[in-house]
């Protein structure tokens, strides 16, 4: 399984998620460049240039096919990384994807994702943010922010072949549910889910659900080639 970060996180952010694989399945987490360990490069890639990246490291790590999973921006790399080098990637799975082309500027962005961080997400995931975000650095950000809102995800997705999960959090607000049955209608085999009571920091607040849902939608085989209404459902999970 493949583990791709969102815009200002690293390969940290998956570790509760790592807890609940573990024993499941091998995992590769990485850092997108100028993000947590990995050093900055000069100029800030493009979302589909950045998904080349991952293929050539893949390649050279001999680690494909496997099951690639994204967060946020990352699910927008990921989504490219299927799209573009299909023989690397199994399965896929969009967790909270990024960017709802309805509030495709900075301020809707940040408004939206204060508005999830104030309405619930632990303190845990707030700290940790900061901290990478921090990181990161406020230029890098910005420059990598930019790359971000331009990428178009909702082209990318028809050219996707891949079973394919789309996750989101019942309260997250940069990732509207709108917004994920639209994901899900564009892919040729995509499948919904939802995690009740969580946002868009869902995958660090809590492992479990996600690694769950997730672990049971590989089990099960996928999603069908052609569904005709992309589900919907609300899975309940424990309280962490």
């Amino acid at each position: 399984m493949l583990l791709v970060h969102g815009i200002g996180m690293g390969h940290s952010v998956y570790d509760r998620f790592l807890a609940e694989i573990r024993s499941s399945c091998e995992a590769i987490a990485i850092d997108l460049p100028g993000f947590a360990d990995c050093p900055e490069p000069a100029d800030p890639l493009s979302i589909p240039a950045t998904a080349d990246l991952v293929a050539d490291a893949l390649r050279d790590q001999d680690a494909a096919p496997l099951v690639a999973v994204g967060h946020s921006m990352g699910a927008q790399v990921v989504a490219e990384l299927a799209a573009r080098h299909p023989e690397l990637v199994q399965r896929l799975v969009l967790i909270a994807a990024s960017v709802n082309p309805d509030e495709r500027s900075l301020p809707q962005q940040a408004f939206r994702m204060v508005q999830d961080l104030a309405e619930g997400e632990p303190f845990s995931v707030v700290t940790r943010a900061t901290k990478t975000y921090f990181q990161a650095g406020p230029v890098w950000f910005m420059r990598k922010l930019r790359q971000m809102l331009a990428h178009r995800l909702e082209r990318c997705l028809p050219r996707i072949s891949q079973p394919t999960l789309v996750l989101r959090g019942t309260l997250d607000r940069v990732c509207p549910r709108g917004w994920a049955v639209r994901i899900t209608g564009l892919l040729p085999r995509g499948e919904m889910r939802q995690i009740p009571d969580r946002g868009h920091e869902a995958l660090i607040s809590s492992g479990q659900p996600v690694a769950q849902l997730v672990l049971d939608w590989i089990a099960a085989g996928g999603a069908p080639l052609h569904p005709s209404n992309p589900s919907d459902l609300v899975f309940p999970t424990q309280t962490l």
